[in-house]
């Protein structure tokens, strides 16, 4: 346990309290599954750069012109006085600095994971990307964050954020690509099982890549939200494994 705290920045939704991002529930599942103690700091999304730029966070990106991009989870630790941009940063620094806690990286899996994260973001996170956009806009804060949302996303997609999610018979194709994507996860899950044991991707205990998995629910969850048709839908598929997989990790899902 940490004697002081870790401060976590975090994007809000206009109803208060609700972590939605995919990239900053990975972080939170970490903090919350090694016991740390930490207060959350919302920045709407004008402030993300202002924000890191005054606290020393390092950039996560750079644009075409080469200019530094910026994005969260960001976090910075009292009790160190480091500043860690980018969710699998986070998790490293963590288990490094907090080695009595439990680990996110069991020994010799870090490699294999980092190429997890990316595999998932193009098998799951652009596929689904298109249909959470523009519901996600609309549970922004309104006012700056929703026009910077709207501005950034049209200016990188070229299309009106209304125009982003597939209708009519590409809505339904391109939702059936969602799940057969979900299928194919699901069968990576059904080796851990035969081998190891236990419900997560490394055998009975989470590591970072089941948080990856779950941040991508949690997008789907609270995007779409957790009464509406998609979300139901999810829940269903593969006899209901994916809402049994974020059932098993609620005692790490908690918002601070």
């Amino acid at each position: 346990m940490s004697k002081k705290g870790i401060i976590f920045y975090d994007i809000p939704f206009a109803k208060g309290n609700i972590c939605w991002s995919s990239n900053t529930w990975k972080a939170r599942y970490c903090l919350n599954y090694k016991r740390l103690t930490y207060r959350t700091e919302w920045v709407e999304y004008p402030d993300i750069k202002p924000l890191c730029i005054k606290i020393g966070a390092a950039p996560t990106s750079f644009d075409d012109k080469g200019d530094a991009e910026y994005t969260l989870p960001v976090i910075y630790d009292e009790n160190t006085g480091q500043v860690v941009s980018e969710s699998f940063n986070i998790a490293v620094y963590l288990d490094t600095t907090y080695p009595d806690t439990p680990r996110v990286f069991p020994p010799g899996t870090k490699a294999l994971q980092a190429a997890f994260v990316h595999y998932a973001g193009l098998q799951i996170g652009r596929v689904i990307g298109d249909f959470l956009r523009p519901v996600v806009y609309e549970k922004l804060p309104p006012g700056k964050s929703q026009e910077y949302f709207r501005r950034t996303r049209e200016e990188f997609y070229k299309v009106k954020i209304e125009d982003l999610a597939p209708r009519g018979e590409a809505r339904v194709r391109e939702w059936k690509k969602f799940e057969n994507a979900l299928v194919l996860f699901s069968k990576h899950f059904g080796r851990t099982t035969d081998e190891a044991g236990g419900e997560f991707i490394c055998g009975k205990e989470p590591s970072f890549a089941d948080f990856v998995m779950a941040g991508l629910l949690q997008w789907c969850k609270e995007g779409f939200g957790s009464d509406s048709t998609e979300w139901k839908d999810i829940v269903t598929w593969q006899d209901g494994r994916w809402g049994k997989y974020i059932d098993s990790l609620e005692n790490y899902s908690v918002v601070v």
